[in-house]
């Protein structure tokens, strides 16, 4: 999208507007409701932070403040639980825990994300310090692909690509 300067057409894709609708219900259905069982003892919804140091940019779900004095990113996808944390998912909660720890310089070192399609199965995640370097490593190589204009090599594995809106234009 930032090579090329082709659009991804989210809005025409059915899977993507169906995780936002559920998005949006989420922030109204029990907003107020804090996850005792995990010590959640307050929270922010749809929090929009940005690091200056590393120059990321997101919008979390929900920032959990736990009864240690720490925080967490809450992440609802749209998806069902598989009996495994993809690695797309395990980045996104590292950058989202910078993210956290720049803006309310709190510790994060786990992440909670909620399958939707799995009766809301909550799934904690670790989150190490090795986890957050290797995301930003992967930060890097994006902006190093987009400074460049390169076009990124693409993936030999092809299930992964099913749902990939650039699919026609790959090289694979």
């Amino acid at each position: 999208m930032n090579v090329l300067r082709i659009d991804q057409h989210e809005h025409r894709r059915h899977l993507v507007n169906k995780g936002r609708d559920i998005h949006d219900l989420k922030l109204v259905q029990n907003k107020d409701y804090l996850r005792s069982k995990i010590g959640v003892k307050d929270k922010i919804l749809d929090a929009y932070l940005s690091s200056e140091k590393y120059h990321l940019v997101g919008k979390i779900d929900e920032v959990l403040f736990l009864s240690d004095g720490s925080a967490a990113p809450l992440d609802y996808k749209y998806a069902y639980w598989e009996n495994k944390v993809f690695e797309t998912h395990l980045m996104q909660q590292s950058l989202y825990a910078i993210m956290i720890q720049e803006n309310f310089d709190l510790a994060v070192n786990q992440a909670f994300l909620v399958y939707v399609r799995s009766k809301n199965h909550l799934e904690p995640i670790v989150i190490t310090e090795q986890m957050k370097r290797k995301a930003l490593v992967i930060v890097d190589d994006i902006f190093k692909i987009i400074n460049e204009g390169s076009f990124p090599n693409a993936k030999a594995e092809v299930r992964k690509c099913e749902d990939c809106t650039y699919r026609n234009l790959c090289v694979s």
